[in-house]
């Protein structure tokens, strides 16, 4: 006795063969499941204002930019192709850029790695359960919202010029202030003081990662007799160095492009002699004060491309010193 196929029924034989015309209709219906699993045209549909913005305010305007940097464009006149005469000219005849240069990578060398150890510090103390914390949070979080503003830049000026409040408090010490902001020894501490003050937002971001360390393992450490600082140094820092990475690199690219407290401080001058004269704030000047956009654009490339190696050069970084869980 012989086993019946499964395609037989019992008392029945075998299926009869698909015709073309079935294949086909099974085809059409499968691919009509697939739209409708995958919502046909509808998502492209809500996703168009995203690609429009995309493509109409950030992928032209870059290619178009990246044209005129190899031009000579003055926005009254016609593009003129020039080739890489802006380039060349910004590394060797150029001693302005260089001074921007100077300014900015000290500027970033100093304020970002004051701003996190504070943020970090204050993340820290912040990281208690005690009556009112979330007034104490908002309250540091606050020079953040504020920082970037004008008015807060021209109380800046005020408060370290000549007869501002900082040589107010130095002068209940018996120490005679200087007006700090006229000063090319010192202007540029002042925009780094500004910075390191707007530690709320990777404050914020430390204090999340510091709301999911393993309890367990402190509780060990105590047992074993660790002290608070072994403590940070064996446990909290290993522990959130992901997160250090991520504010570091968000930090670092924000330092870069900083244009509103220069801008402000020196009143657009970048002074005193070019102390001052952030890269932004000199791109600014070429562009729309000198009306030198091709050569405006060719500066705003290199920072990109700046900006793009310090971050390749973290993520490469980061394995040798990033722990995560696994």
């Amino acid at each position: 006795m012989t086993t019946a196929k499964s395609d037989e029924v019992a008392g029945q034989g075998p299926a009869a063969p698909a015709t073309p015309a079935d294949r086909r209709e099974r085809e059409r219906m499968r691919r009509r499941a697939a739209r409708r699993r995958g919502g046909g045209w509808w998502p492209y549909l809500f996703l168009a204002p995203w690609f429009v913005g995309l493509f109409g305010l950030t992928i032209y305007p870059m290619l178009d930019s990246l044209y005129l940097s190899f031009t000579d464009f003055d926005l009254l006149s016609p593009a003129k192709w020039v080739g890489t005469e802006n380039y060349s000219r910004m590394f060797t005849d150029d001693p302005v850029f260089w001074d921007s240069v100077h300014a900015t990578l000290l500027y970033v060398v100093v304020s970002v790695p004051l701003k996190l150890a504070l943020a970090l510090g204050v993340a820290m103390l912040l990281n208690r359960d005690l009556k009112g914390i979330g007034l104490y949070r908002a309250a540091f979080y606050l020079p953040s919202l504020l920082g970037g503003a004008v008015a807060i830049a021209i109380v800046w000026r005020q408060v370290f010029g000549g007869d501002g409040l900082f040589n107010d408090f130095l002068g209940w010490f018996g120490i005679k202030g200087q007006d700090w902001i006229s000063s090319p020894d010192s202007a540029l501490y002042t925009l780094v003081l500004l910075a390191v003050w707007q530690f709320g937002t990777p404050m914020v971001i430390f204090l999340a990662g510091l709301k999911q360390l393993p309890k367990d393992v402190y509780e060990a450490a105590a047992i074993d007799g660790a002290r608070p600082v072994t403590r940070f140094f064996r446990i909290t820092l290993p522990l959130l160095t992901p997160i250090v990475f991520f504010n570091l690199v968000l930090q670092i690219i924000d330092a870069f492009k900083t244009f509103t407290p220069a801008f402000v401080i020196s009143n657009g001058t970048g002074g005193p002699l070019n102390s001052t004269m952030l890269y932004s704030l000199y791109l600014y000047k070429k562009g729309f004060t000198d009306l030198q956009m091709g050569y405006a654009s060719a500066l705003a490339w290199v920072l990109f491309l700046v900006i793009a190696g310090f971050t390749a050069v973290n993520f490469v970084a980061s394995r040798y010193w990033v722990h995560y869980d696994d």
